[in-house]
C-alpha cells in the first residue's frame, strides 16, 4: 500500500471518490496509486464522473495539485497523514469509512493517547454546560484526551474542563485546520494549541464549513474515541448522531439523564433505552472502556507482560505513588517516562483498583 500522501491527497480529491471508496479498494488490495493509473480491474467499477476527471487530468497534474496542498499546509504549521502511514490512528482505521487522509495543527501525539469523546447540545442548560465540564475535568485528570468538535455549547465545556484541569484535548474540525468555526471560538482553539492539544480534520487547507461537512466530522470525532459521553441532546441532533456511530463502530456510549421535563433529556434517554451506559460519575465510565483500553496498550506497547506481572517501570509509579500523593507532572519528572505512557499506565491501575484520583493528584490504594 503507497504510503505517499500525494496519491491519498489526489484520489480524495476526485470526484466520486470518498472514504468508504477508498477504504473499500484498500481491503480489496488496491493502493490509490493503481486508481490515479487506471490499473484497476475491469470488476471495480468507477462513476462516470470519476473516469472523465482521470481522463482529463494527467497523474503528474494530480500528483503537482496534492504537493501544492501538502507546501501550503506547511506553511500553516499544518501536517498531513495518510491512512497508509504508521502513525495512522489504528482506531480509527477499524471504521467502515476511515478518512484517507488527516491534516493536523498541533501535537500529532495525542492521536496514540486513549480518547473520550464528550459531545451534546449546542444550546445547554447552565446545569448541562457545567456538568460538561466537571465531567471533562475529570476524566481528563483520569488520562484520558477530551475529543470533541470546538462547537458552541457542550463541546466548548468539555474543552475547556480539559483545559482547567491541565490537560490538552482535541478537536475534529467541519473545515480546514487554519479556518476556525465557530469564530467566537477562535481564542479557545488558540488556547487548547498553545497547551499542547490538536485540530483535526479530513479536510484540506482552505476548506470553509459547510452543513454537509458536520456528519462527517461526527464519525471521525467518534473513530478516534474509546467511548463517547452524550450531555444534554434533543431528540434530533447531531449529537445523537454521533453517538448512534459510535454504536455502529462498537464503541461504547455514555449517557447522562435528567429530568423527563427537559426537552434536552430526551436525546439521552433514548440512547439508554438504545443500549447507552446510563452513568453519574467518572467511574461508571472507566470501568467499561477496560477492555477498549487493554486493547489500545496492546496496539501501543506490544511487548507488555501480564497483568499478574508487574514491570519495573509499573513498580516505580506505584512506589512513588505509595511515598505521597503525585500529580501527573510530579511523576513525569520523577519517572522521566512520557507523559502518554504514564496516562496509559495510570488508567489501568485505577481500573484495576491500585490508585485512584483526588483532584490532580493520584493516591495508592494498595
Amino acid at each position: 500500500m503507497s504510503s505517499d500522501p500525494r496519491d491519498w491527497i489526489a484520489a480524495s480529491q476526485l470526484p466520486g471518490v470518498g472514504p468508504a471508496t477508498l477504504a473499500r479498494l484498500a481491503v480489496e488490495g488496491y493502493s490509490p496509486t493503481a486508481l490515479l493509473e487506471q490499473q484497476l480491474p475491469a470488476s471495480i467499477r468507477l462513476r462516470a464522473d470519476t473516469r472523465h476527471a482521470l481522463r482529463k487530468h494527467s497523474l503528474q497534474q494530480l500528483r503537482d495539485d496534492a504537493s501544492r496542498l501538502i507546501e501550503h499546509a506547511g506553511m500553516l504549521d499544518i501536517q498531513v497523514l495518510s491512512m497508509a502511514c504508521d502513525d495512522y490512528p489504528s482506531l480509527l482505521r477499524q471504521i467502515s469509512d476511515p478518512p484517507p487522509v488527516l491534516w493536523l495543527r498541533g501535537d500529532a501525539r495525542l492521536l496514540d493517547q486513549p480518547q473520550l469523546a464528550v459531545v451534546g447540545s449546542r444550546k445547554p442548560s447552565v446545569q448541562g454546560f457545567a456538568c460538561a465540564t466537571e465531567f471533562a475535568a475529570s476524566l481528563a485528570k483520569s488520562g484520558f484526551v477530551i475529543t470533541s468538535g470546538l462547537a458552541q455549547g457542550v463541546d466548548t465545556a468539555a474543552h475547556q474542563g480539559a483545559l482547567r484541569a491541565g490537560r490538552s484535548t482535541l478537536a475534529v474540525l467541519g473545515s480546514s485546520p487554519e479556518l476556525i468555526y465557530p469564530r467566537m471560538n477562535q481564542a479557545l482553539a488558540d488556547q487548547m494549541l498553545a497547551n499542547g492539544g490538536l485540530l483535526v480534520s479530513e479536510f484540506p487547507p482552505g476548506t470553509r464549513p459547510r452543513p454537509e461537512h458536520f456528519p462527517r466530522r461526527n464519525r471521525i470525532i467518534s473513530g478516534l474515541s474509546v467511548g463517547t459521553l452524550v450531555i444534554e441532546a434533543a431528540l434530533r441532533s447531531g449529537s445523537l448522531i454521533t453517538a448512534r456511530l459510535a454504536m455502529e463502530q462498537g464503541r461504547e456510549v455514555f449517557a447522562i439523564p435528567g429530568s423527563i421535563h427537559n426537552p434536552l433529556s430526551k436525546g439521552c434517554h433514548a440512547l439508554i433505552r438504545e443500549g447507552a451506559w446510563l452513568v453519574e460519575n467518572q467511574q461508571q465510565i472507566c470501568e467499561p472502556l477496560a477492555p477498549m483500553l487493554g486493547f489500545l496498550a496492546q496496539q501501543v506497547a506490544p511487548e507488555r507482560v501480564p497483568e499478574s506481572v508487574l514491570t519495573a517501570e509499573q513498580q516505580s509509579i506505584l512506589q512513588h505513588i505509595r511515598q505521597s500523593a503525585m500529580t501527573l507532572d510530579q511523576l513525569h519528572a520523577e519517572t522521566g517516562m512520557s507523559v502518554s505512557r504514564l496516562q496509559q499506565l495510570l488508567i489501568n491501575f485505577e481500573l484495576d483498583g491500585k490508585i485512584a484520583s483526588h483532584g490532580d493528584r493520584y493516591m495508592a490504594l494498595c
